[in-house]
C-alpha cells in the first residue's frame, strides 16, 4: 500500500469516539495518521495501535485546542515528523476534538461558556490556522470541521445553547474560509451529526435514549463508523468540487 499523505485527527483517543473511528478510517485507506489529544501519552498510544493495525506512518501528541502555544508545539512536532521524513506531507485535517454542554441555559456561567466556545469553536480555528500554510503550500489539501444538527436546529438534551452556539460558529467559519481559500486546492467543509453512538451519550437513561430514536426517522441512532465515511470521502479526491458545503448526517431528521 502506499501512502501518500498525512492525516491529523484531533479528539482522536477516546474508545467510543468518533475521532479514533476517523483515524483508523484513513489509516485503512492508505493514509498515514496524527492523532492529537490532550493526553500526549494515550496520542502516542492510539497512534501506535493505529499504524501496527494498519501498517501506516503513525504519530501521536498531546495538544491543548484551546491555547495557541500548545497547538503550535503539535504542529512544530509533527512538522519535525514529516521534515525526518517519518510521516509523508499533511494533507487533511479533521477537527472533532469538543465538548458538550447540558447545562440548561439560565444555570450557566461564563466560565462554561468560555470553555465550551474555546474547545469547540476556537480550538478549531487555532488548529486550522497551524496546519493550513504547509496544505496550501503544498497546493492541496482537505479540511473538515465537526459542527453538529444541534448548530442547525438547537441544542437537545446532549448539548445546550453554549454547545449548539460553538457549533453554529463552526458553520460560519467553514462557509467563510472555504471562501477564501477556494483558489489554493484546499477544501473545507463541515458534517452536522444528529445523535451518534459514542461515549457522549454514556450515563444517559433507557428514556432519553428512546426519544433519540423515536425523533430519528430511521429509527436509529448513527453510528461512528458512518460519520467517518462521510469525512474521510470529504477528505477525497473525490471530493475535489465540494468546498463549503455541510453534510447533514442525522438518519432522516427535519432540521430545515
Amino acid at each position: 500500500m502506499s501512502v501518500q499523505l498525512t492525516a491529523v485527527v484531533t479528539g482522536a483517543t477516546s474508545d467510543k469516539g468518533i475521532g479514533m473511528t476517523v483515524a483508523q478510517r484513513y489509516a485503512r485507506e492508505g493514509r498515514a495518521v496524527v492523532v492529537l489529544d490532550l493526553d500526549g501519552e494515550r496520542s502516542a498510544k492510539v497512534a501506535a495501535d493505529i499504524g501496527n493495525q494498519f501498517a501506516v506512518p503513525a504519530f501521536g501528541h498531546a495538544v491543548d485546542v484551546t491555547s495557541e502555544e500548545s497547538v503550535t508545539a503539535a504542529y512544530q512536532a509533527v512538522a519535525a515528523e514529516v521534515a525526518a521524513g517519518n510521516l509523508p506531507v499533511v494533507g487533511a485535517l479533521a477537527n472533532i476534538a469538543g465538548i458538550t454542554s447540558p447545562t440548561p441555559f439560565l444555570e450557566t456561567t461564563l466560565d462554561l461558556w468560555n470553555t465550551v466556545m474555546a474547545v469547540n469553536a476556537t480550538g478549531t480555528y487555532l488548529v486550522t490556522r497551524a496546519f493550513l500554510p504547509d496544505m496550501i503550500d503544498a497546493g492541496w489539501g482537505r479540511i473538515v470541521n465537526m459542527s453538529s444538527v444541534s448548530a442547525q436546529r438547537g441544542g437537545g438534551v446532549f448539548g445546550k445553547v453554549p454547545y449548539s452556539s460553538a457549533k453554529a460558529a463552526i458553520l460560519g467559519f467553514t462557509k467563510s474560509l472555504a471562501r477564501e481559500i477556494a483558489h489554493t486546492g484546499v477544501t473545507v467543509n463541515a458534517v452536522t451529526p444528529g445523535a451518534v453512538d459514542t461515549n457522549i451519550r454514556v450515563g444517559s437513561t433507557a428514556e432519553q435514549e428512546a426519544k433519540l430514536a423515536a425523533d430519528i426517522p430511521v429509527g436509529r441512532t448513527a453510528t461512528t463508523e458512518e460519520v467517518a465515511a462521510v469525512i474521510t470521502f470529504l477528505s477525497s479526491q473525490d471530493a475535489s468540487y465540494l468546498t463549503g458545503t455541510t453534510v447533514d448526517i442525522n438518519g432522516g431528521s427535519h432540521i430545515h
